[in-house]
């Protein structure tokens, strides 16, 4: 036996014990917490039914009682849990743990009651409406019982600011920090407007209701039914698409359509510089470039759909703009809500439509897909360069916003857009291989990842939903959102063993 350095060959040789670098105590802890607070809000719709004599308020009872019993005892057992601030692990593992663990239950209702979907299309249904992405299973939404369609809205209101409501109601209590949380949701607070993470997420639940109180009462004074009116207001400002029509804004044509697209775009702009703007600095909206590149990106669209529809059809101006705003503004933001007969307008409308759905809407709003910031970089970033092959000796800086971009933060937004291209690729031949058909999966991963909702092609055309889809791809399909509404990294990051040891 060879010794070297006082210790035997296989002694230098073995290794040591794996350990846990992972405190997950304090997760379990707050997601119990967040789980008894959502089985708390399912008395809501339960209470709707109820009032109306639907037997279908049992189904939000009984969800509502797993959920408190499930999050108390996760609570109870964890309630020795070191209280101190969460790690960046911990904050990776508690985000993803919140929106896989309201998923699961948030689909319970559409098991336990109508439409009584089985457990692979019920999971599909509530990742869809937690990750406000707005697709959908179910067929003969009108004929629903309130409480559903109700709940439908809950999940994309709950999904579409989350994050600050996690940080404003949980974390104080635990004191821990907050910003780790917007960062692994891709939530950007471009700074910290405000002194804690707190005191941001606090002002943007204001924010966001007073927006969505808003929403909903220009809704009814257009002549939206109650119910569609919280529904859909609800849905525009998370930027959700879950309607309680099958038939969608096509329910109520004309001044809605507008009005949803100027409220779809005041909820995909970034809800920091609303925060701002309560603060004492009131044109810090406009002054984002974001905001100025995504009403370009629109207009720009909306001009090229719109010539290229009236040259090729016989419909009047006024139905063409109407419907080109409406439905083009719904994918650039990833709200999924349709109207009129958009999706038949052919294949250069949709090749339009496809690339503002790879777009997205701004950095720090319920928007999903690459995001109007993470283009502006890249796009300047691939312009440095070409100048730079053109003039070898031109020393040249990239910079956003007069500000300097650091290298960290390219190399960054380079692996997201890079990430993101390769993970569309890969799912979408995924999805072939479980019989769909080539287009419809670029499609349907498509809408998935960018959290968009809006179906179109061979497979959806028939019902508008994705009912067809088989389980394999259905379950694609959901990992597909939840990959797009958490920024990719948050999950994959799990998949890696050295992330959980020390």
């Amino acid at each position: 036996m060879r010794v070297r350095d006082g210790l035997t060959w296989p002694a230098r040789r073995a290794k040591p014990a794996v350990e846990m670098a992972i405190d997950i105590r304090p997760v379990v802890h707050i997601i119990g917490l967040m789980l008894m607070a959502f089985g708390t809000v399912m008395l809501f719709p339960a209470a709707l039914d109820l009032s109306g004599g639907l037997p279908d308020w049992r189904a939000f009872v009984t969800s509502g009682i797993a959920a408190l019993f499930v999050g108390g005892c996760m609570a109870l057992a964890t309630a020795d849990a070191p209280v101190r601030g969460l790690d960046a692990r911990q904050a990776f593992v508690l985000t993803v743990g919140i929106w896989v663990s309201l998923s699961l239950f948030g689909a319970l209702p559409f098991m336990l009651g109508p439409p009584e979907l089985s457990f692979t299309d019920a999971v599909f249904e509530a990742v869809s409406g937690i990750t406000t992405t707005g697709s959908t299973v179910i067929v003969g939404l009108d004929a629903l019982p309130p409480g559903i369609n109700l709940w439908r809205g809950m999940l994309n209101w709950i999904g579409g600011l989350g994050i600050a409501f996690v940080a404003m109601i949980f974390l104080p209590v635990m004191r821990v920090g907050g910003m780790q949380f917007f960062k692994t949701e891709g939530f950007d607070t471009m700074g910290k407007v405000l002194p804690r993470a707190a005191d941001i997420a606090r002002v943007l639940v204001n924010v966001y209701a007073g927006l969505t109180f808003a929403c909903i009462g220009v809704y009814a004074a257009l002549g939206m039914a109650p119910l569609d009116a919280v529904v859909n207001g609800a849905a525009t400002i998370a930027t959700g698409g879950f309607s309680p029509s099958d038939i969608s804004f096509g329910k109520y044509p004309g001044a809605a359509e507008y009005a949803g697209a100027l409220f779809m775009l005041l909820g995909s702009l970034p809800y920091i510089r609303y925060v701002q703007m309560t603060t004492g600095a009131p044109f810090a909206l406009w002054r984002d470039l974001q905001v100025r590149a995504i009403v370009k990106v629109l207009g720009t669209a909306l001009v090229l759909v719109v010539v290229w529809r009236l040259a090729t059809s016989d419909q009047g101006f006024e139905p063409v703009f109407r419907e080109a705003l409406f439905n083009l503004t719904s994918v650039l933001t990833g709200a999924g809500f349709f109207s009129g007969s958009f999706g038949g307008w052919g294949p250069f409308a949709m090749v339009v439509a496809l690339v503002l759905g790879l777009i997205g809407g701004c950095s720090g709003s319920s928007s999903g897909a690459l995001s109007i910031f993470r283009v502006q970089v890249m796009m300047r970033a691939i312009g440095l360069g070409v100048r730079r092959i053109v003039e070898p000796n031109r020393v040249g800086t990239l910079r956003y916003d007069g500000r300097p971009v650091s290298p960290d933060t390219l190399s960054g937004v380079m692996m997201f857009v890079n990430g993101y291209i390769v993970t569309l690729g890969c799912l979408s031949v995924a999805l072939t291989l479980t019989g769909v058909d080539v287009t419809s999966a670029v499609f349907a991963i498509w809408t998935s990842m960018g959290n968009i909702g809006y179906g179109y092609r061979p497979m959806v055309a028939a019902t508008g939903t994705f009912r067809d889809f088989n389980d394999p791809s259905i379950w694609i399909m959901t990992l597909a959102m939840l990959l797009g509404r958490l920024g990719l990294l948050a999950i994959f990051v799990l998949a890696l063993p050295r992330f959980w040891v020390a």
